[in-house]
């Protein structure tokens, strides 16, 4: 392991590695930091493909140092899917979508759940609790009782039902809130101050390594293109942690000199019934506000006050990327229309990457002949109620 320290990115305040950390004290999610030098002279991009296929062939820009530490459901190293008709029907040929609905327990959520629940293991968390829309929870709860670690998930009550079960069935202690996200993150939050330091809060960039397991599909994008980079990544943005993570792995990536100084533009995509971040990135702003009333069937996306607004922020804007909101009756039309063109049932989420390629490619900020990857960041056949915008015997009603 090449993990080296804790960085502060708001304060720059470094923090040792060695022991659990939160926040920093200014309120900053914290960055892990690795000995890039090092891994560069120790680790050639070809040496990767002799390793297995999961995102563990990354793990000298992991931060778990004993191997006996990590556990995994084999995750990571999902295929990049061609959309040629789509693609070609909304004037983007080369429209490439990753498909993380192939994951452990359905969703994205997988790759930070086995980095974080094995990081924690190595630290000696005996119980970790969290606020969750459903899909952390779920793999939350499943990579902690595989690690003999104890789960309390808070989600709120019209969460997908599936995701509720996942996390009965691998016994942890589920508490359902009628509220939304930020309902569930206060009643964690009360749960972990009358602990005495018995639980972790694992919550959405609370801790550094949920986010370094995100990173991996950066790296995997980049691998899976022969080690180029795509012009566009476009990612369905509620907590902002796989962008952020997308990010650093390209940021980490340039600097082991393994792609070119040219990275791809970010684009955070949002639902109009819950776009804090959109609202302040058009307002050039630095923080964003919450959102009252959110709603949205990208339930997934549904943070209204997302506690990495300033490194999504900033991502988009170092990488000269955007934030777009899109309508859900739109999301729920391009779902349709992909599954019938495609033969692949997205999840909300990713169905409102397509809306924003859509669009982007007819305003022209996607330009003709680029390379566009589009997130899928869960399994369509999760999400019970948007199958009955399916009409009976497949056929879109």
């Amino acid at each position: 392991m090449h993990l080296t320290h804790l960085e502060c990115p708001r304060c720059g305040l470094e923090h040792p590695a060695d022991k659990l950390q939160n926040l920093c004290g200014c309120g900053s999610p914290l960055l892990a930091r690795y000995d890039l030098a090092t891994v560069a002279a120790t680790v050639a991009p070809e040496q990767f493909g002799l390793r297995p296929a999961d995102l563990w062939r990354y793990r000298e820009l992991l931060p778990v140092a004993d191997p006996r530490f990590v556990t995994t459901l084999g995750e990571g190293w999902t295929p990049l899917w061609h959309a040629p008709a789509y693609g070609h029907e909304i004037g983007v040929d080369e429209l490439i979508v990753k498909d993380e609905g192939l994951m452990p327990t359905g969703s994205f959520k997988a790759r930070g759940a086995a980095v974080g629940v094995s990081r924690a293991r190595e630290l000696g968390v005996e119980r970790i609790a969290m606020p969750t829309n459903g899909n952390a929870g779920a793999a939350w709860a499943t990579y902690a009782a595989r690690a003999g670690i104890g789960a309390t998930i808070a989600m709120p009550l019209a969460a997908p039902t599936i995701c509720r079960q996942e996390c009965v069935a691998a016994g942890a202690d589920l508490r359902l809130v009628d509220g939304l996200i930020n309902d569930a993150g206060r009643e964690i939050a009360g749960l972990i101050a009358g602990s005495n330091g018995r639980i972790f809060d694992a919550g959405t960039l609370r801790e550094p390594y949920r986010l370094e397991g995100k990173k991996t599909m950066g790296y995997e994008i980049v691998e899976q293109l022969g080690w180029q980079v795509p012009d566009v990544i476009i990612y369905p943005t509620g907590g902002g942690v796989g962008l952020i993570g997308i990010h650093k792995a390209l940021h980490e990536l340039r600097e082991l000199g393994w792609v070119s100084d040219r990275l791809p533009r970010l684009v955070a995509v949002q639902s109009t019934g819950c776009a804090p971040i959109v609202r302040a990135f058009a307002a050039g702003e630095a923080r964003a506000t919450p959102w009252a009333d959110a709603k949205t069937v990208a339930f997934g996306i549904t943070v209204p006050a997302p506690l990495g607004d300033e490194l999504v922020l900033s991502a988009l804007r170092d990488s000269a990327g955007t934030a777009i909101a899109v309508d859900d009756a739109e999301i729920l039309t391009d779902l349709r229309d992909f599954a019938a063109r495609e033969g692949l049932l997205l999840c909300p989420e990713g169905a409102a990457c397509l809306t924003a390629a859509r669009h982007l490619r007819a305003g022209g900020w996607i330009r003709p002949g680029e390379r566009v990857v589009v997130l899928n960041t869960g399994a369509g056949c999760k999400e019970g109620p948007l199958l009955n915008t399916f009409g009976r015997g497949g056929a879109p009603s």
